[in-house]
């Protein structure tokens, strides 16, 4: 993993990041969805929570959301994606195999990663852990932030009504709880895909 800070993806190749950055706000713009927020200066290193995560159609939809904010993401995924032939492709897109039987090191991996990163990079973090619906939520998107030193952005997608974009910053604190409660309070009011 901590070859990913200097990983070319999507977003940084040249010539293919503007044109892509075009598609993108055309499609969201004829698609009916509005982009809202925008990325505080002190969150150019930060952790993303993605939420509400129903459905597979949240990958394309965050690649351009992330496209038109201007944002540099890379996002975890199961490692069974990875495999050939599409692995390189994943990669390219910002994706970062992650294989579920050996995640001791991942909250320290990744906050490695945020910190050594030269050039701006938020790290996406689905802390349901599935396309299911589920009440609860994983943490180690907090305790990566936490690990990093810094912030976690409440990122959303709410297909019900077709807004997507960046909510609060939150610095994590001393009280998990108290911190997850606010988080979860934020995201009552969006659906995912499925949920709509």
């Amino acid at each position: 993993m901590s070859a990913v800070a200097a990983q070319r993806t999507i977003f940084t190749t040249p010539v293919v990041a503007p044109l892509f950055r075009a598609f993108s706000l055309l499609y969201l713009r004829l698609a009916g969805w509005k982009v809202q927020g925008a990325l505080p200066a002190q969150a150019h290193k930060s952790v993303f929570i993605a939420a509400p995560h129903t459905s597979n159609w949240d990958l394309p939809y965050t690649l351009m959301v992330a496209f038109a904010l201007r944002l540099n993401i890379h996002w975890m995924g199961k490692a069974g994606i990875f495999r050939f032939p599409f692995g390189g492709l994943m990669r390219w897109l910002g994706g970062i195999a992650v294989d579920r039987t050996h995640t001791n090191d991942l909250v320290a991996a990744s906050a490695q990663v945020i910190a050594a990163s030269p050039i701006a990079l938020q790290l996406i973090v689905s802390p349901e852990g599935t396309r299911a619906k589920t009440h609860y939520w994983r943490t180690g998107f907090y305790y990566i932030a936490k690990a990093a030193k810094v912030p976690i952005v409440m990122a959303y997608m709410d297909y019900s009504r077709k807004i997507s974009g960046l909510g609060p910053m939150l610095y994590p604190g001393d009280d998990l709880e108290a911190d997850m409660a606010t988080i979860k309070a934020f995201y009552a009011p969006f659906k995912g895909k499925n949920d709509a």
